[in-house]
């Protein structure tokens, strides 16, 4: 088998050290080099080497595939699909296997071993059960994957530097060599900077640490905003019951301008509508068309005995048909809170410096939000993946947003990607 890298991925191909850890943007390659290092690891009569990562239908859906299709040459028989083992005519053997139960890992020694997206996998998978496997033959490991905080993949990656028999690498994805000039510059325009930094330059970034919103710069996010008579109005909606939150907004040419808000203390869905119903007669006289957003899980609330909050919401458009032509915009389910609020960090500041979302200087609420929320902590300090919302009156109408903007300007996997690694 004759194999060809990019230039970043041959210098963790050759490195010599027991041990190595590599820490790369999306896209970088990373799959292709641990694929390409398990082929050459498993050469030799007896030889085990292990793919692992977080679960065994990850694995599969990551490696399987691609590790078939370049060792088809090679089988000694039929690639084993429920235990995901491939054996070569060598008389080496390929396992990928999931970390999630890393218990059920114990007992093989493993010549080699490959741990991908160790950010997700736990620690303990690697130090209780793992490393004494490489014990009995002097096994190598190389642990892969992109940064997600300030993590144990983040403590690895430092300590690497520092212990003998170990070596660590950090490359862009740039650097890779695989994602065009032009596909990166997209994603710079669509991602905050953190996030770009993250997942496009390999950075250890404190994504769930602070602030949430804190791309949020008043001096550049809030101004005094008109009604566009000739775009559609937007009105997106958070169920909170105290307070209920919605906002009235527009969206044009990528850009999203709240013109103002509405916090109910105490109130419900239909008391929102007639909320609506009163704020609207003052920007038009005539037939609006509103595009409705909002929470997913509105389908199970219900604020009167039989109809659900979106049922209450359709049903009171359906009575003022002629003062409203209106379009939903609601999924099926609510996206990641994190991914949620990337969205509305990517457009109040993204890595290219534009700010793409701008806030009305009366919507107050929405203000005190994008400078007050912050993400929640156990009780020893450490971050969670969901927001503070100790205080009752925080959240709402920032999450109201976000349903908006995570709905026109998702999160999207990175396009444009080039052809990999060349295996002869």
């Amino acid at each position: 088998m004759r194999v060809v890298l990019k230039r970043s991925q041959g210098e963790v191909f050759r490195c010599t050290e027991r041990f190595r850890v590599l820490a790369a943007g999306r896209r970088f390659g990373k799959t292709y080099l641990a694929l390409v290092e398990l082929c050459r690891a498993a050469w030799g009569e007896g030889r085990l080497a292990w793919y692992v990562t977080t679960t065994d239908k990850q694995a599969k859906r990551i490696a399987w595939k691609p590790l078939k299709e370049m060792t088809r040459p090679y089988w000694a028989a039929k690639p084993n699909e429920s235990d995901l083992r491939i054996e070569l005519t060598c008389g080496g053997t390929i396992c990928l296997r999931g970390a999630d139960n890393y218990d059920s890992l114990r007992g093989d020694g493993l010549d080699f071993l490959v741990l991908d997206e160790y950010a997700s996998i736990a620690p303990e998978a690697w130090s209780e059960v793992l490393r004494p496997a490489l014990a009995d033959k002097q096994g190598r490991a190389l642990f892969i994957g992109t940064p997600q905080g300030h993590n144990h993949f983040h403590e690895l990656v430092e300590r690497a530097a520092t212990l003998p028999d170990w070596k660590s690498f950090q490359y862009t994805t740039a650097q890779g060599g695989n994602v065009t000039v032009q596909e990166l510059e997209s994603a710079a325009q669509e991602l905050d900077d953190r996030t770009y930094r993250q997942e496009f330059e390999a950075s250890f970034e404190n994504m769930g640490v602070g602030r949430a919103y804190y791309a949020f710069d008043g001096a550049q996010n809030v101004r005094r905003l008109r009604f566009d008579g000739r775009v559609p109005l937007s009105w997106t909606i958070d169920f909170n019951m105290n307070p209920f939150c919605s906002v009235l907004a527009q969206v044009c040419n990528g850009m999203v301008y709240v013109l103002d808000e509405m916090i109910l203390p105490d109130s419900n869905t239909l008391a929102a509508c007639e909320e609506l119903l009163s704020r609207t007669q003052k920007l038009s006289s005539g037939k609006l068309h509103i595009d409705v957003y909002g929470d997913a899980t509105g389908e199970q609330h219900r604020t009167s005995a039989s109809r659900t909050d979106w049922q209450i919401v359709k049903d009171f458009f359906g009575r003022y048909k002629d003062r409203f032509s209106a379009s939903f915009h609601v999924p099926s389910s609510n996206p990641p809170v994190k991914d949620r609020i990337n969205c509305v960090n990517a457009m109040l500041r993204n890595h290219a410096g534009q700010n793409r979302l701008l806030i009305d200087s009366n919507c107050k609420h929405l203000i005190k939000d994008f400078e007050q929320v912050s993400w929640k902590s156990d009780p020893h300090g450490n971050s969670l993946a969901d927001l503070d919302k100790s205080n009752p009156m925080l959240t709402h109408v920032s999450d109201a947003v976000g349903y908006l903007i995570a709905r026109e300007f998702p999160m999207r996997e990175i396009k444009g990607e080039r052809s990999g690694p060349m295996i002869c």
